[in-house]
C-alpha cells in the first residue's frame, strides 16, 4: 500500500486519490451541504487534486483514454478563470425594504442569455474568497446594456453587503469592486411554447420568473411594433406567496429599474398576479420601510462592461482555442517523446511510470493556458474601447414601493390608469396561504405549463396536483436552487 513503483502503477497515489475523493463524497450530503455550504464549496475545490492523484495512479495509456474530457474541462475552466479576473462595472444597487438587493451592472449588447440563468459574483471588501451564484432578474432582450441581479438577505455574505448598502455613509459610496462569472443558463426559452404559463412560488423564489415576465413584455412590445409578428405569447399567471407585507417590494423588481408599478403595460400582454401574505391579516407597512433607497456608482477606469469571454463569434474562436491547443500539445508531446524520453529509455532500458503522465498534464495545461490566453487579451483589446464609450446610466426611478402602491391604489382610482398597469394586474391577499388546488384547476386551455420555484412542501404540492385528474393540461415543470 506504501509502494511507489516507477514501473508500473502507483499505489499510494491512488489512495491519496480516494481520500480527497472521500472528503468531496462526505461533504455532500444534504445536512453538511445545507447548514454549511461553505465547507462543500471550498472541499469541493479538491477535484484538481484529486484528477492529478488519479491520472498518476492510472497512468499515461489511460490518461489517454479519458483525455477528450478533461481536455475540454480544462479550456472551460480555465476561460472561466480569466473572465473572473476582471472587475466590472456596477451601475447602481437599488435597495427594496424587504431585505432585497437588486445589482445592475453595465453589459455589452454582444452578451445573450435566456431568462432563469444566474451568474457567480465576488465582492472583494465583503470577502476575498466568496463566489456566490444569483438569479438574473433582467432579459438581454428588453435591456441589451444592463443586466440585473436580485440578492435576498439570508446569509452573513448578504447581510454583510445589505448594511454596506443601507449605511448612513452608503450616500457617499462612490465606487463598489465586483467580479462576475457568467451567466449560465438553459439554451433555450421553452417557457414560450405553451398558451398558458402559471408560475408559483414562494419566497425569494420568485427571481427566476422576474426574467420570464421580462422577456415576455420585451416580446409584446416587439409584437406592437412589428406588425408581421405572428407568434402567439403565453397568458401569464404569476401566484406568489409571502410571509409579510414588506415582502410584497420584491414585486418592484417584476420591470426595469427605469419603470414603476403604475407604467402602462402593453395591451397584448396578459399578465394577471396573485399575492399572498400569510402572516400579515391586513396592510403593515412602516412609512419607513415604503422608501426605496437606490445608490448610483460612478464609473471607475478600472472597470469595464460585462463582455463575452470570447466575443460574439465566441463559437468560432472556442473551436479556434481547441484545435490550435490540441494540436500544439501533440507537438510538443511528440518532440519531448522523441528527443528526451526515448534516449533515457534506450539508455536505462526504462522511463519512471510517473513522469510520462507528469510530461503529459502540464504539456496541457501549458498549451491550453497559452492558446486561450492569447485568444482572451486579442478579444479584451477590441471589448476595452467599447468599455470606456459606454457611460453610467443613470434615470429616475420611483421612490415607493409595491406595499405603498398596492396600498392606495383603490384611492387614485381605476380611471386614472388607462390601461393596465403592474399595479392593476395583482390581487394582494391577506391573512392566508394560495388554494393552489383551486387556482390551477381554474386553469384553461390544452397546453398550460406549471413553473414552481420555492419551499420543497410547495413544490410537491404542485406537482401532485398536476400529477392528478385535475392537471390533464398541466405540464409540470420546477426550478430548485437548492445547493
Amino acid at each position: 500500500m506504501l509502494e511507489w513503483s516507477s514501473t508500473w502503477v502507483p499505489n499510494v497515489a491512488g489512495e491519496i486519490a480516494m481520500f480527497f475523493a472521500g472528503a468531496m463524497w462526505i461533504t455532500s450530503f444534504r445536512r453538511i451541504r445545507t447548514k454549511m455550504f461553505e465547507v462543500f464549496f471550498y472541499t469541493h475545490q479538491l477535484y484538481a487534486l484529486f484528477i492529478f492523484f488519479y491520472l498518476l495512479h492510472v497512468g499515461a495509456a489511460y490518461f489517454f483514454m479519458i483525455i477528450p474530457g478533461i481536455f475540454l474541462f480544462v479550456v472551460d475552466r480555465h476561460l472561466r478563470f480569466l473572465q473572473s479576473r476582471q472587475r466590472v462595472r456596477l451601475l447602481a444597487a437599488r435597495l427594496l425594504p424587504s431585505g432585497m438587493i437588486e445589482l445592475n451592472f453595465a453589459k455589452s449588447p454582444e452578451v445573450k442569455y435566456n431568462p432563469t440563468s444566474i451568474m457567480f459574483v465576488n465582492i472583494p471588501s465583503i470577502s476575498k474568497l466568496q463566489w456566490h451564484p444569483f438569479t438574473v432578474t433582467s432579459s438581454s432582450s428588453m435591456e441589451p446594456d444592463r443586466l440585473s441581479i436580485a440578492i435576498k438577505c439570508q446569509g452573513s455574505w448578504s447581510r454583510r453587503l445589505f448594511r454596506s448598502l443601507s449605511s448612513s455613509s452608503s450616500s457617499s459610496l462612490d465606487h463598489l469592486q465586483v467580479s462576475v462569472e457568467g451567466p449560465y443558463g438553459p439554451a433555450s426559452s421553452q417557457f414560450l411554447r405553451h398558451e398558458t404559463l402559471v408560475m408559483v412560488s414562494g419566497g425569494s423564489g420568485i427571481t427566476p420568473f422576474i426574467s420570464i415576465i421580462r422577456e415576455i413584455l420585451h416580446q409584446t412590445n416587439q409584437q406592437q411594433t412589428d406588425a408581421a409578428a405572428s407568434s402567439k405569447l403565453p397568458h401569464v399567471l404569476l401566484i406568489c406567496a409571502f410571509k409579510t407585507s414588506a415582502d410584497l417590494a420584491i414585486l418592484d423588481l417584476l420591470l426595469p429599474l427605469s419603470l414603476d408599478p403604475s407604467s402602462h403595460l402593453p395591451p397584448r400582454l396578459h399578465l394577471r398576479i396573485e399575492a399572498y401574505v400569510t402572516q400579515d391579516h391586513h396592510q403593515q407597512l412602516d412609512p419607513a420601510q415604503k422608501l426605496i433607497q437606490t445608490t448610483w456608482f460612478k464609473p471607475n477606469p478600472l472597470d469595464s462592461p460585462i463582455t463575452p469571454t470570447l466575443g460574439s463569434n465566441s463559437w468560432l474562436w472556442l473551436g479556434a482555442i481547441i484545435a490550435s491547443s490540441f494540436a500544439m500539445f501533440l507537438l510538443l508531446l511528440r518532440i519531448v517523446t522523441r528527443y528526451y524520453i526515448y534516449p533515457i529509455e534506450r539508455e536505462d532500458g526504462n522511463y519512471h511510470f510517473s513522469y510520462w503522465t507528469l510530461w503529459e498534464m502540464f504539456l496541457m495545461c501549458a498549451c491550453v493556458f497559452l492558446a486561450s490566453s492569447g485568444v482572451f487579451l486579442w478579444r479584451k483589446k477590441g471589448t476595452a474601447v467599447e468599455g470606456r464609450q459606454m457611460k453610467s446610466m443613470e434615470v429616475p426611478t420611483p421612490t415607493a414601493s409595491p406595499g405603498s402602491w398596492f396600498s392606495d391604489v383603490e384611492d387614485r382610482g381605476v380611471e386614472s390608469i388607462p390601461h393596465q398597469s403592474l399595479v392593476e394586474a395583482t390581487n394582494v391577499h391577506h391573512g392566508g396561504r394560495p388554494d393552489l388546488k383551486k387556482l390551477l384547476s381554474e386553469c384553461e386551455g390544452p397546453d398550460t405549463g406549471v413553473f414552481v420555484c420555492g419551499p420543497r412542501e410547495m413544490r410537491h404540492e404542485v406537482a401532485k396536483i398536476c400529477a392528478s385528474d385535475l392537471g390533464e393540461n398541466l405540464h409540470f415543470e420546477s426550478i430548485s436552487f437548492n445547493w
